[in-house]
């Protein structure tokens, strides 16, 4: 097989997937933070508003922060080529837009370590804006999960800020 050129850091020399090696790479704090929105249809969303956002299921905000917190922690699990890694601090922001109908969940997650938490935020994220579907999908089939994206990271070779 010819060498491959490439940019992709989960690619060796001959194209093949790896894990990254980062034992070289010096332990520093690193922190991201990501994004995920529940979009509602407005007949949904007024049924959640009645109800003070609590189902059946439980207080939508508190599963949604406690799945995503389980997730969160186990992205190794999920991806790949993820490190393990320890997580030293994460945090959610769970708040419902009434203008938009929509649900806007913030996940920030930190470690100081040698390769970054950008997925561990996104996992969290994600899981938290799945859980909130899963708990209200009775409402609607029209709810959408979109704009799962990296807001920021800090720390490792270089920041990113959204």
């Amino acid at each position: 097989m010819e060498p491959v050129d490439h940019k992709l850091s989960h690619l060796d020399n001959e194209g093949q997937p790896r894990m990254v090696d980062v034992s070289a790479k010096p332990v520093s704090e690193r922190v991201a933070t990501a994004e995920a929105v529940v979009l509602y249809p407005q007949s949904a969303w007024a049924e959640l508003e009645a109800t003070d956002f609590v189902t059946k299921k439980g207080a939508l905000r508190d599963v949604a922060i406690v799945a995503g917190t389980f997730s969160l922690k186990r992205t190794a699990d999920m991806i790949p080529f993820c490190h393990t890694i320890p997580i030293e601090g994460s945090s959610f922001s769970v708040v419902p837009d009434s203008v938009q109908c929509r649900i806007v969940v913030q996940c920030t997650v930190k470690t100081r370590g040698r390769t970054g938490v950008e997925m561990e935020a996104l996992v969290g994220a994600s899981t938290a804006a799945l859980t909130l579907y899963d708990m209200t999908k009775s409402l609607s089939h029209e709810i959408e999960i979109t704009g799962v994206r990296l807001l920021s990271k800090r720390g490792g070779k270089s920041d990113y800020q959204a």
